[in-house]
């Protein structure tokens, strides 16, 4: 005998699977509508955007609202057209995009951009300590901000997805980047960076064992480079080769066998781990003995740097020459392939807003995952990482004892 409450139940699924299409969307749609503002890169020549209009397009699908400025996606080949039709709203203004609750951005914000802020918002973007100094980093606490950083940012096995797909893209872009300044184009020694019939090859030495030099090596490899990777660690190192699958020229950095190495090399890259700051500097005196034309590509300036000759450069002017060795040192330089770098953040934020809304907000989702907490490094206005504490000498909290009290 079927029961009343069953009867009520079996008519509300019926009607249920009656619904249309688009009604059904909103039977699943739970949690908190998002208001997301995406402004331009431009003052820091930088090309990648967040979000694609093909992820715009899903967030909207879910009933989040986009604000997006200008021009934004249009260095990624991306038009204001296509968002549009993907139901962001395209907006005039940067400062239009700051009000929003939480800001998507590839950049750091400056101190003017920080005050041009509303306030107690969330910001996603590169925290990319280089670019920050004491001043800007007490703005963004004074706001009462929450500031999340790609580079912090991980799933809940531990894994840092932005960095990795980031550190693939810098790796294999490194080679072509190598390859372009040893040419006679860019007044480069007209060396090919490859493989030639009767021809010594070209020598790549990489510094570290990243994932940022793994691929890099195994764009060397295809094309016959002579690889040399030199790290601190000979379990890393043994580790790279396992992945490459196949033996190159390894070592720890015996002072003589890298002086050696970096003597004969055409191109040298900085790649350690991209979340830590460098263990280990080449020093000027061995970048002197260099060959003169050679190619610096510093992969890691962004924390610090491999060399002690490195400094920041961006696209408008990418290298500088310091004793006779051409300095390629631009901390954002996946940008170099905008499109593919800006769907390979969009398919990693996706899934990360939509949990944020069906959490319930940030806040909740703060608690709810580990691995996005790890990301976060100031939380309403108080400093919670630790090292970014003792760079710029500013007390930090510990999150999780913080989360106790909001």
């Amino acid at each position: 005998m079927v029961s009343s409450n069953q009867s009520k139940e079996k008519i509300s699924i019926s009607k249920s699977m009656l619904l249309p299409q688009e009604e059904m969307l909103e039977v699943k749609k739970k949690g908190k509508k998002i208001k997301i503002g995406i402004p331009s890169d431009f003052s820091k020549v930088e090309y990648r955007v967040p979000l694609t209009p093909q992820a715009v397009d899903l967030l909207v699908s879910y009933g989040h609202e986009i604000l997006i400025e200008k021009d934004a996606g249009k260095s990624a080949s991306y038009s204001d057209k296509e968002y549009r039709e993907a139901g962001a709203t395209v907006v005039d203004t940067k400062e239009e995009t700051f009000q929003c609750d939480i800001i998507l951005r590839i950049a750091p914000f400056n101190c003017e951009e920080i005050d041009s802020l509303r306030g107690n918002q969330v910001i996603i973007s590169s925290l990319q300590t280089q670019a920050h100094c004491n001043e800007s980093i007490q703005k963004l606490m004074q706001k009462k901000v929450t500031t999340i950083a790609f580079e912090y940012l991980e799933n809940e096995d531990g894994f840092l997805p932005i960095v990795h797909q980031m550190s693939q893209i810098a790796g294999v872009t490194s080679i072509t980047i190598a390859s372009e300044y040893l040419s006679k184009s860019r007044d480069g020694k007209g060396v090919l960076f490859g493989e030639v019939t009767g021809v010594t090859p070209a020598e790549l030495v990489i510094i570290g064992t990243s994932t940022a030099a793994e691929y890099a090596a195994r764009a060397a490899l295809g094309l016959g480079i002579f690889v040399k990777v030199f790290d601190t660690s000979v379990y890393e190192l043994s580790k790279l080769e396992e992945k490459l699958g196949r033996r190159i020229f390894t070592s720890v950095f015996y002072p003589k066998v890298l002086r050696k190495a970096l003597v004969s090399a055409d191109v040298v890259i900085g790649a350690t781990s991209f979340s830590t700051t460098p263990k280990f500097k080449v020093s000027e005196d061995l970048i002197k003995q260099m060959k003169e034309g050679s190619v610096i590509i510093d992969l890691n300036v962004s924390q610090g740097g491999c060399f002690e000759t490195s400094k920041p450069t961006d696209f408008t002017k990418p290298t500088f020459v310091k004793h006779g060795v051409i300095h390629y040192c631009v901390p954002n330089s996946p940008a170099m392939v905008a499109r593919t770098a800006s769907i390979s953040f969009s398919n990693i934020l996706i899934p990360v807003l939509l949990a944020v809304g069906e959490n319930g907000g940030v806040d909740n989702y703060i608690k709810s995952s580990r691995g996005f907490r790890k990301g976060v490094y100031i939380y309403h206005g108080i400093l919670t990482n630790h090292d970014v504490g003792r760079q710029f000498n500013i007390s930090a909290k510990d999150i999780d004892l913080l989360l106790a009290v909001f």
